[in-house]
């Protein structure tokens, strides 16, 4: 298993399924939140994903600043439930930061994250920068890395 990192038009229609696939099933049907998860910004950003036995079982997308913040972002974490608790999460974000710090040459990154993820956000050097708000009906707070 290897990390790859991948524009909108370098992913296959098969890799592009199976990660609109992994994200329909955390983001709305695990969490039960019906939101707008093609939000147009996916054919503007970097598509980091590791496969397993043909199946994506973790994901995240990068966004050039100016796409969502003035800064760099990253979104849309997922690690499948069944892969859960294994650092997966902490060395995808990991590889993300080093992506946008060495390839896209950026030193500050905003995130909105789960506000139960705050510790684990905190520990790879982002801060939190807002209060606590609800977005889709799930806490969040916006979080901000700088090197």
């Amino acid at each position: 298993m290897s990390w790859i990192i991948k524009t909108f038009s370098e992913l296959t229609t098969d890799e592009l399924y199976k990660i609109l696939q992994l994200r329909n099933e955390v983001f709305i049907v695990e969490q039960e939140c019906p939101y707008q998860d093609i939000d147009g910004k996916d054919n503007k950003s970097y598509h980091i994903f590791l496969e397993k036995d043909n199946e994506v079982i973790a994901y995240s997308r990068i966004l050039k600043k100016g796409i969502s913040y003035e800064q760099a972002s990253i979104g849309r974490v997922i690690v499948k439930k069944d892969y859960r608790g294994r650092n997966i999460a902490r060395d995808m974000l990991l590889k993300s930061i080093s992506f946008i710090e060495n390839s896209l040459h950026e030193k500050e990154i905003k995130i909105q994250a789960q506000a139960y993820l705050d510790k684990f956000y905190s520990s790879l050097g982002f801060k939190k920068i807002s209060d606590v708000y609800l977005e889709d009906n799930i806490p969040h707070m916006d979080m901000l890395y700088k090197k």
